[in-house]
């Protein structure tokens, strides 16, 4: 109703001798159908950039939490008197611990080349990811060595475990390898069946009689 109501109140203040076009020019029409007002540009100071919404003012704790998180702490170098650095790498039910050197890039698992250890390509990339991400491959040698769990729990338990000698050996490599997520341990295990269930939390199918 109130829009009615203006557009009687600008119809009624038209001159009477106007005429169709000038009606129409008044109202906002044109030939090709209804013209929009012009848009009110937005203005600068009241809107802030993207930047600076990413950077934030530092004052209230959000943007404290969040410039906390966006820097990347860079440990001591730790390696052994014979300059070989160390990891361990978990996953599932395996166990890796990789020792690293200077070399020509050859990664052996236990005694054996990770192509031929790994039956799959997927595993021996996972082992080489590390070196791929950190822009080091054929650079070091590891020897590694991985008990228990499966093919996929010790490619990615092998990957863990060079990840965090490559940080060891040289922690500015620490940005990187932290940013594909190569440091962080996956604790995600199978879920144990349990009793009067078919799986974990499957259950067996209901039959009435």
């Amino acid at each position: 109703m109130a829009a009615l109501r203006a557009l009687s109140a600008r119809l009624a203040s038209l001159a009477p001798a106007a005429s169709g076009a000038e009606r129409a020019a008044a109202l906002g029409w044109s030939a090709r159908g209804y013209t929009s007002p012009p848009r009110v540009p937005l203005v600068p100071e009241i809107m802030p950039s993207m930047e600076e919404l990413l950077r934030g003012s530092g004052e209230d704790e959000d943007d404290a939490v969040r410039n906390v998180n966006a820097e990347v702490s860079i440990l001591p170098r730790v390696v052994n008197k014979y300059g070989h650095s160390y990891g361990l790498g978990k996953r599932k039910a395996a166990v890796a611990r990789a020792w690293l050197r200077p070399g020509e890039g050859k990664i052996e698992v236990n005694g054996v080349p990770a192509s031929e250890y790994f039956a799959t390509t997927t595993g021996g990339f996972k082992a080489a990811k590390p070196f791929a991400v950190t822009a080091t491959s054929g650079q070091f040698d590891v020897l590694c060595k991985v008990k228990g769990g499966g093919t996929t729990g010790q490619a990615e338990a092998v990957s863990l475990a060079i990840s965090r000698a490559i940080q060891h050996y040289d922690p500015p490599k620490r940005v990187a390898l932290k940013v594909y997520n190569l440091l962080t341990r996956d604790n995600r295990e199978v879920e144990r069946k349990k009793p009067g269930k078919a799986k974990a939390r499957k259950s067996f199918q209901w039959v009435k009689r």
